[in-house]
């Protein structure tokens, strides 16, 4: 197995507002808001902290690549007062105009949404080793509407990602050469078109990988991302050393989950909007269940798409008994299917699949299971549920440089067939070569990375918890599966293996405290690195419900997500960091509090 990457201090500690996370990396996946104020200036689009933001989570901030292509774009294909968004295939283009089309702001006078389509040959670049060409859809609106698309954008994870961005302004950059040498001897054109033997000795690499970035090389990693997925939903086996996961690929592991059940996506929302798709495609048209509360964006695609959907946001024991008594009304409503996740962000509580699995056989619609604050190296889901969806980006990558999801049916369930053979006619790989190059890379030590954060953010949680039942404490509660529901989690857990001593009870904590001030103070004093996402090899803060629910935070509050909320993805860092950096945060709260008291 690849040994653990090291970590970095110089890259994970909080580096200034907007720099990346990790620092100075092209296409992290995380930006710095280290204060609380910043993260509110970011949500109300302040000045001070959009215009030093150099990236930010890809489907939340377009991509400076992105946004250089779409400028050229517009000027390529645009008419004056528009704008554009870039996709890599024709039907994400359809739905994003037909979802422009449905929500315009003036129904009786739909907006003018025009489509353009511009292949790039990649000779002479180095993306020439992984595709011949680079295919975008252009999706042209009125620019007063870029609030609108970006919904699209932000909802489905469809959109190109940075890196083929880069490879298409490469093309871009050199037919512009070309151009201004073409009275230019012929040897000048010659030095602009590269030869093919000279790329593979100067641009096979890159970000310091040491992987070829080819197009085989990316059909051998994106075999190997789903049979890895495959074996370890499955039965929780380690997988072999980097190079020997390719042999006996279509050997099933011991829960019959083969590499042909796991399906690959750009993002983590891309998987989940598909399966709302595909049951969608299968079923009659009728609202689904959210059980538990919401992502964000999970819940924006449930209800913008299709009939909407029935939410019980607490996913408690009262919970379960609405559900059922929806169900066992005398004019019961067909349910396209139950969402849910295990455990739940950011109060990771877990819900009864079992008895949930029995509800949705009696009314006859499908499971969806979001694992990825589980993961699958902690959880067991699959067996209960039709479809598990994961987001790659987070633990599974670790790195904060890559996004990916996944999608795998469980070959057992019984809308097992129907799933399968629709989602095999619909499915398209537009997975980026060089993002699953990237992810495999970045997954070998996954296993290994997990354990290691199961540790520490037991050892972190047991030290919070240890101080929110002291006297006078600014803790109010710490959100974790060690205490939150554990039964139930312990009941779809993979057991622990000999000698970790720890619960394998994730990486993710939520702390709520007993004022703002004190989660003020807490957060802005945390030395850590904060900024959205989760899941990642170093730990990452972040005000969840300020960034999630800015909008909408007295809905939140219902459901026990309140304003204060502080989530904690804890990372691999030694022991003592980390107490270190806790015990500065929260002496820092006490001081607040104690000066306002």
């Amino acid at each position: 197995m690849a040994a653990v990457v090291p970590i970095d201090s110089k890259n994970v500690v909080c580096p200034p507002l907007g720099e990346s996370i990790p620092f100075a990396l092209p296409h992290a996946i995380t930006v710095s808001l280290p204060t609380w104020r910043d993260n509110v200036g970011y949500l109300k689009g302040e000045k001070r902290v959009v215009d030093v933001m150099t990236t930010g989570y890809p489907r939340f901030f377009i991509h400076r690549s992105v946004g250089k292509l779409s400028s050229i774009c517009e000027s390529k294909f645009g008419l004056p007062n528009e704008r554009c968004m870039l996709f890599p295939k024709d039907y994400i283009a359809n739905h994003f105009r037909d979802f422009m089309i449905r929500y315009s702001p003036n129904r009786e006078n739909p907006l003018q949404v025009r489509l353009a389509v511009w292949i790039a040959k990649t000779e002479g670049t180095p993306a020439s080793l992984l595709v011949p060409e680079i295919e975008l859809h252009i999706v042209l609106f009125p620019s007063d509407v870029f609030p609108l698309a970006k919904q699209f954008w932000q909802h489905v994870g469809l959109g190109i990602p940075s890196r083929s961005a880069d490879a298409f302004l490469a093309t871009v950059d050199l037919q512009g050469k070309v151009s201004s040498s073409a009275n230019s001897t012929s040897q000048s054109t010659a030095h602009i078109k590269l030869d093919p033997e000279e790329l593979n000795d100067q641009a096979p690499y890159t970000e310091g990988y040491c992987l070829p970035m080819t197009a085989e090389s990316a059909i051998i990693a994106k075999r190997t991302i789903r049979h890895r997925i495959a074996r370890l939903v499955s039965n929780n086996e380690v997988f072999s050393p980097p190079g020997q996961d390719e042999l006996n690929m279509n050997a099933p592991g011991l829960g019959g989950v083969s590499e042909d059940d796991v399906f690959l996506f750009p993002s983590g929302m891309s998987a989940i909007w598909t399966a709302h798709q595909l049951c969608l495609a299968t079923s009659p048209p009728s609202k689904s269940v959210c059980f538990g509360f919401p992502y964000t964006d999970t819940s924006k695609v449930l209800e913008k798409w299709g009939p909407g959907y029935y939410l019980f946001g607490d996913s408690s024991e009262t919970s379960m008994r609405e559900l059922e008594a929806l169900l066992s009304a005398p004019e019961a409503p067909r349910i396209l299917a139950l969402f849910c996740e295990f455990p739940s962000n950011p109060l990771l509580r877990s819900v009864d699949l079992c008895r949930l699995r029995a509800i949705a056989d009696r009314h006859d619609f499908p499971i969806i299971v979001d694992d990825t604050i589980g993961n699958f190296v902690n959880v067991n889901v699959l067996p209960f549920v039709d479809i598990v969806a994961t987001s790659l980006s987070k633990i599974f990558s670790g790195a904060a440089n890559i996004l990916g999801g996944s999608l795998v049916l469980n070959s057992k369930g019984r809308h097992y067939s129907a799933l399968k053979a629709k989602l095999e006619e619909i499915y398209e790989d537009i997975y980026w070569p060089e993002d699953a190059i990237h992810m495999e890379r970045n997954s070998r030590n996954f296993v290994k990375r997990v354990h290691i954060i199961n540790h520490n953010a037991e050892a972190v949680c047991d030290f919070l918890h240890t101080r929110m039942s002291s006297p006078g404490s600014i803790i109010k509660n710490v959100f974790y599966p060690k205490w939150q529901t554990r039964e139930t989690y312990d009941a779809y857990k993979f057991p622990v293996p000999e000698g970790r001593g720890c619960g394998n009870f994730g990486g993710l904590v939520s702390v709520k405290f007993t004022s703002e001030k004190a989660a003020h103070a807490f957060y802005d004093a945390l030395p850590c690195a904060k900024g959205p996402s989760l899941g990642t090899n170093f730990t990452l803060t972040c005000p969840y419900t300020i960034l999630g629910h800015y909008w909408e935070l007295e809905w939140a509050a219902q459901y026990g997500v309140d304003e204060d909320l502080v989530r904690i993805s804890v990372g691999m860092e030694d022991k003592e960091t980390l107490f270190s950096w806790f015990k500065i945060a929260f002496n820092a709260a006490a001081k607040a509090v104690d000066k306002c008291s």
